[in-house]
C-alpha cells in the first residue's frame, strides 16, 4: 500500500518507514525531529485512510504560530492531486462568510472535509462546542500539531482536547520532543491517543511508577517535587509499540538547507501603532521618490513595531505588547540539541537572553553582538561548540556574528527577526551550514503575517537584496 502510493510529492525513506508502520493504526505518534517532515507525514496518511473509506474528515490542532500554515502551505503541496477536499480554518472573528465556511464542513459531499484549529481554541466553550460537533458528524482522524502543548494534565485545553479525542476513529500525535522537561510529559500526550496505552488509571499512578518524590514545604504548605526518575527502559518498550522517532543525524536523504516559517500574531497594541506609522510612512513617500536612506528608516519603524518595540524620537526604545517571545519560547521547548538565534535588534537580543537564563538557567546561553567584549567573544564560541558545556544557546545578530565564525554545533537557527542586507543573511545562515557540519540544518523564521516583516523574509528567500532594491515607489508596496 505505502511504497505503491500516489503521492504528490516524493517521500523520503524514514517518511516512507513512518507510513508503513502507522497508516492503519487507530493511535499513533510521529516523534520526529522539525525538519524531517512530520507533516508531510500526517497528510498522506489522513489521503490514504480516506482513500481506503476508513475517514471522510480530518481535524488538525497546532498552536498559534503553525496553523495558518497547514491551510495555506502544508496541506495544498502535500495531499495528492486526486483527493477533492474543503479545508476551514477556525478564527476567534466571526462573520457571514465564516460562518458559510463553517456550515460548508457538514455538507454531505464526497469531498475529505478538513478542519484546523489552534490549540488554545479548544480552551473556550464556543471552540470546544464546535469540535465536539465536527467530530460527531463525520468518520474523522483528529490530530494534535506540536502535542507538548497538551502536557500538563491540569490544563483546560488538556482536558478539552483529551475529552474530544475518544469523537474521531483514527488519532495522532506529532511532535519533535516529546519530552521537554519530564518523561511525565508524556502521559496526557498518549492518553489522547487512547486512554488504555500506557496502563495507568492516573496520572499519579504514573508518575509513581516512573519517578521518585519528595515532599518539600513552601510557604507553609507541603508540595510534592520528582526527586529523579526510575524505570525509564520500560516506559520507553510501552511507547516504542505506537510511535515513530526519528532525527535528523538518522535521515541521510535530507536536503542540506530546510526552512520553515512560523507565524506571529500581532497584538491589538500592535495593530493600532502599525495601521498609525504606515498612515505616516505613505504620506512621507506621497508625491516623491525616497532616497535609500529614508525608505529604510520607514520600514524599519514598521518592522520594530512588529518585532514588540519602538524606538522615539529622542531614542528611547518603548515595548510593546507582542507574542514573538513566547513563540520563541515555544520553539526552544520543540527543538533537539543546541540552537543559534539570529536577531536584528540588540535590544531583542538582551530580552532573549534574560528570558531563555530564567529557563534554562544562567550558563546555557552565549551572547554575541557588538557590545560584546573581543576577549569573550572566543570564549562565548568555545563553549557553544563544547558538547560537554552546558552552553545550549547562542543569541547574537548577523551585523557582528554573521561573519567568519563557526557554529556547527547547531543544526538548527531561527531567525527571530531579519535585517535588509541579503549578504549578511547568508552569511549568517553559513555560520552553521559549513565543514564539519554532519546534519541538515533548520531555518525557523519568525514572521507577523501581513506586514513589512513578511516582505522582508520573502524577499531575502528569493536572495533580493532589499537594501539596494527596495526603492522610492516599490515602498508602497512593502508598505
Amino acid at each position: 500500500m505505502v511504497r505503491n502510493y500516489r503521492f504528490k510529492t516524493k517521500p523520503y525513506e524514514h517518511q516512507l518507514v513512518a507510513l508503513e508502520k502507522s497508516w492503519d493504526k487507530e493511535e499513533y505518534a510521529y516523534f520526529m525531529e522539525m525538519g524531517t517532515g512530520k507533516s508531510k507525514v500526517l497528510i498522506d496518511n489522513i489521503a490514504m485512510l480516506y482513500d481506503k473509506g476508513k475517514i471522510n474528515a480530518a481535524m488538525i490542532i497546532a498552536p498559534k504560530g503553525v496553523y495558518r500554515n497547514w491551510l495555506s502551505s502544508e496541506i495544498p503541496t502535500h495531499l495528492p492531486s486526486h483527493i477533492q477536499y474543503k479545508s476551514v480554518l477556525w478564527t476567534a472573528l466571526t462573520s457571514k462568510t465564516k460562518d458559510k465556511e463553517y456550515q460548508s464542513l457538514f455538507e454531505t459531499d464526497y469531498n475529505l472535509h478538513i478542519f484546523i484549529m489552534n490549540v488554545e481554541a479548544l480552551s473556550t466553550p464556543k471552540g470546544l462546542t464546535f469540535a465536539r460537533k465536527f467530530l460527531s458528524c463525520h468518520n474523522t482522524l483528529i490530530a494534535v500539531d506540536e502535542s507538548t502543548t497538551i502536557k500538563t494534565p491540569r490544563a483546560a485545553r488538556t482536558k478539552n482536547i483529551v475529552g474530544i479525542a475518544s469523537l474521531a476513529k483514527y488519532r495522532r500525535i506529532l511532535t519533535g520532543s516529546p519530552v521537554t522537561k519530564s518523561p511525565l510529559d508524556l502521559y496526557t500526550q498518549c492518553k489522547f491517543l487512547n486512554e488504555d496505552l500506557l496502563g495507568f488509571a492516573s496520572y499519579y499512578s504514573f508518575q509513581n511508577r516512573y519517578a521518585c518524590m519528595v515532599d518539600k514545604w513552601f510557604g507553609g504548605r507541603k508540595v510534592s517535587i520528582v526527586k529523579s526518575y526510575q524505570r525509564l527502559d520500560e516506559l520507553s518498550k510501552i511507547i516504542e509499540q505506537f510511535s515513530y522517532r526519528v532525527l535528523k543525524e538518522d535521515c541521510l536523504d535530507l536536503p542540506d538547507k530546510i526552512y520553515i516559517k512560523r507565524e506571529i500574531e500581532l497584538t491589538k497594541e500592535q495593530i493600532k501603532l502599525y495601521q498609525s506609522m504606515k498612515l505616516i510612512a505613505m504620506a512621507a513617500l506621497n508625491g516623491k521618490t525616497a532616497k535609500a536612506p529614508h525608505v529604510l528608516t520607514q520600514l524599519m519603524r514598521l518592522h520594530q513595531i512588529t518585532c514588540g518595540h519602538l524606538t522615539t524620537e529622542s531614542g528611547e526604545i518603548v515595548d510593546i505588547e507582542n507574542n514573538r517571545l513566547n513563540e520563541l519560547m515555544e520553539i526552544l521547548e520543540e527543538v533537539e540539541g543546541k540552537v543559534i538565534i539570529w536577531s536584528f535588534y540588540t535590544h531583542d537580543i538582551r530580552k532573549i537572553s534574560a528570558i531563555v537564563k530564567k529557563t534554562y538557567g544562567e550558563n546555557s546561553i552565549v551572547e554575541y553582538y557588538g557590545k560584546t567584549e573581543s576577549e569573550i567573544r572566543q570564549e562565548s564560541i568555545e563553549k557553544f561548540q563544547d558538547p560537554r558545556s552546558p552552553v545550549r544557546f547562542f543569541v547574537g545578530n548577523p551585523q557582528t556574528g554573521g561573519y567568519g565564525i563557526t557554529l556547527t554545533a547547531a543544526s538548527t537557527v531561527i531567525y527571530y527577526s531579519n535585517g535588509y542586507d541579503l549578504e549578511k543573511r547568508l552569511q549568517s545562515e553559513d555560520r552553521a551550514h559549513r565543514i564539519g557540519q554532519k546534519k541538515s540544518v533548520t531555518y525557523i523564521d519568525l514572521i507577523a503575517e501581513k506586514t513589512v516583516d513578511e516582505k522582508i523574509v520573502k524577499a531575502l528567500r528569493k536572495k533580493i537584496n532589499i537594501a539596494s532594491e527596495v526603492l522610492g515607489e516599490e515602498l508602497r508596496d512593502w508598505i
